[in-house]
């Protein structure tokens, strides 16, 4: 343990003053800051793998950027400047407080805590879960439900996130499947999802950005039309998606996950003896001893009125009521919706009738329902903290052009068939740096595009709608394992899992997903057919689990303990 300690702390040290010399000898705000402006994403990712502290690595990565930000812009003294670094360090939080999208989701954050809370005093995730058990009494059975359940709620990735994590983990917990395990299952069938949902909170961004590139181009093309037909070469995506069922269904597994499956099937350990979950569920375990009646509706009706005015408030924040209610005015009003705001007004709401229902029951007085949603909420504190610092950790790589860098470093020619593979791949890179794979989306789109469109004449072709979906897909990718990501962090809170063991377990899996895709986009650039990659695809995730992956069936596991 001291031995790590010094390392880490020479690599700091090592970093910063490295950091301190660059930035001091280049001292002007047009500066691009080259390989530096990765040093804070990368420092905090690295740490964060080493100590497992989140929170004191994403502080440190924000710290460093801060650093490097002053001493290429001030004109300070020395000193001065270190004081100047500090102050900065903290203005980072705070401007990422201050945007409203960042704020709607922390409220809404919170406000899914203290509705998890509600139901779960009233007994009704564990009703829920009970109900289940009688139709999933296996451990696959239960991870194909999870994973179901992950498809259906497929307008938002974060509603999708706050939703499936807590009805599902009273279950899995009760069939010994690990937290690590509900956690990928739970991220892997958020954005993934919502990123290809005809109507979803995704969509208008995405349709924005599409638009965009070809009017750049001075090409008119039908936005839905071009969207649709990405959609076979969302390979990373359609792979991820495809591996989770598999997984549930063969119940194999590999690397860090099946070791941590073994531990749940045959001690019941749901996490390891040193996790530190994101979540605190002390507050369900009081139902083991109590009298409160397991009713289905006290959660089910809380969470159909989640689900349902959250697509109302969709609709109605994009304008609904000023559009045709038909297929089409529904998309653009979802793509033209106010995300935050509408699913805080659904949370809101299901935690007012999720209060009423308790007090109407007896189950509790009001007081003691409030106490319950707060209590909830206060299990998301630390949560918060580390969706603020990961967003601040955003802020630095914009202020540092870190995805312009990274963009720069591949820019150079290259044969055209290459164009899907590399893009995806540069995408991928992005994205895990950042955390965040909108912002990849809008850096990567205006320069793939024209890209791939001078190769074919500026028009939309194979090559151009292969080089959109690395670009959608790759950016899911880097995102989805990205460990300072806003939607990984949310899938180990929603799951109550230990955040680096979440990264950890799923980063195997995430990959061999990505290698998959890569080589699909090398099909397709050479002129494979996109059926044939999508068949040679799935069929290569198939080999993998059966001659790599080893089985984490209760019987299979005591047998070769004996």
């Amino acid at each position: 343990m001291k031995k790590n300690t010094f390392v880490i702390f020479i690599l700091i040290v090592l970093l910063l003053t490295a950091s301190l010399t660059f930035a001091n000898s280049e001292n002007t705000e047009s500066v691009k800051y080259g390989f530096w402006s990765v040093i804070p994403p990368l420092l905090a990712i690295v740490l964060a793998f080493i100590t497992k502290e989140v929170i004191l690595s994403l502080l440190i990565g924000v710290f460093s950027g801060a650093v490097i930000n002053v001493f290429a812009t001030s004109n300070s003294n020395f000193f001065m400047k270190i004081i100047e670094s500090y102050t900065k360090t903290f203005e980072y939080p705070v401007n990422a407080l201050a945007d409203s999208w960042h704020a709607g989701i922390i409220i809404f954050t919170l406000t899914i805590g203290g509705l998890v809370g509600v139901i779960a005093k009233m007994g009704g995730t564990r009703a829920i879960a009970n109900a289940l058990a009688k139709k999933a009494k296996t451990p696959r059975s239960a991870q194909l439900v999870t994973t179901l359940m992950g498809v259906v709620v497929f307008f938002d990735d974060y509603a999708n996130t706050l939703i499936v994590g807590p009805t599902m983990r009273p279950l899995t917990d009760k069939l010994k499947i690990s937290r690590e395990k509900l956690s990928y299952i739970v991220d892997s069938t958020a954005a993934p999802v919502a990123t290809m949902a005809a109507i979803s909170t995704w969509i208008g961004y995405e349709l924005g950005l599409i638009s965009d590139a070809f009017n750049s181009l001075g090409t008119s093309v039908n936005p839905y039309n071009v969207f649709f037909k990405s959609i076979p070469y969302r390979m990373y995506g359609l792979f991820a998606l495809f591996m989770v069922f598999m997984v549930g269904l063969l119940l194999r597994d590999f690397g860090p996950m099946y070791d941590a499956e073994k531990r749940a099937r045959l001690t019941g350990k749901v996490l390891a003896d040193n996790a530190e979950p994101m979540l605190s569920t002390d507050f369900e375990k009081e139902l083991d001893n109590s009298n409160v009646p397991l009713k289905i509706s006290n959660a089910l009706i809380p969470i159909l009125t989640l689900i349902i005015f959250a697509f109302i408030g969709l609709w109605y924040s994009g304008g609904g009521i000023e559009k045709p209610f038909n297929l089409e005015g529904i998309r653009n009003a979802f793509g033209d919706a106010d995300a935050s705001a509408a699913l805080i007004w659904a949370s809101a709401l299901a935690s007012i009738i999720a209060i009423i229902m308790a007090v109407s029951q007896g189950i509790m007085t009001l007081r003691k329902a409030l106490e319950a949603w707060v209590e909830g909420a206060k299990s998301l504190v630390i949560t918060t903290i580390i969706l603020i610092l990961a967003w601040s950790i955003g802020s630095i790589a914009t202020d540092l052009g870190t995805a312009d860098y990274l963009v720069k470093i591949v820019s150079s020619s290259f044969p055209g068939w290459l164009i899907p593979a590399l893009v995806f791949i540069l995408s991928s890179i992005v994205a895990f740096a950042t955390g965040t794979s909108w912002g990849t989306m809008a850096i990567m789109l205006p320069l793939a595009i024209p890209l791939a469109a001078a190769y074919t004449g500026n028009e939309p072709s194979t090559l151009v709608f292969a080089t959109l979906g690395a670009v959608l897909t790759g950016s899911t990718f880097g995102d989805h394992c990205s460990p300072i990501s806003d939607t990984t962090i949310m899938s180990s809170m929603a799951s109550s899992a230990d955040h680096i063991d979440h990264v950890k377990t799923q980063l195997p899996y995430a990959i061999t997903a990505a290698s998959i895709a890569f080589i699909g986009y090398l099909l397709v650039g050479i002129g494979v057919p996109i059926w044939i990659s999508l068949i040679i695809g799935f069929s290569s995730i198939l080999a993998i689990l059966r001659f790599f992956g080893k089985s984490t069936n209760p019987k299979d596991l005591k047998e070769e303990m004996q």
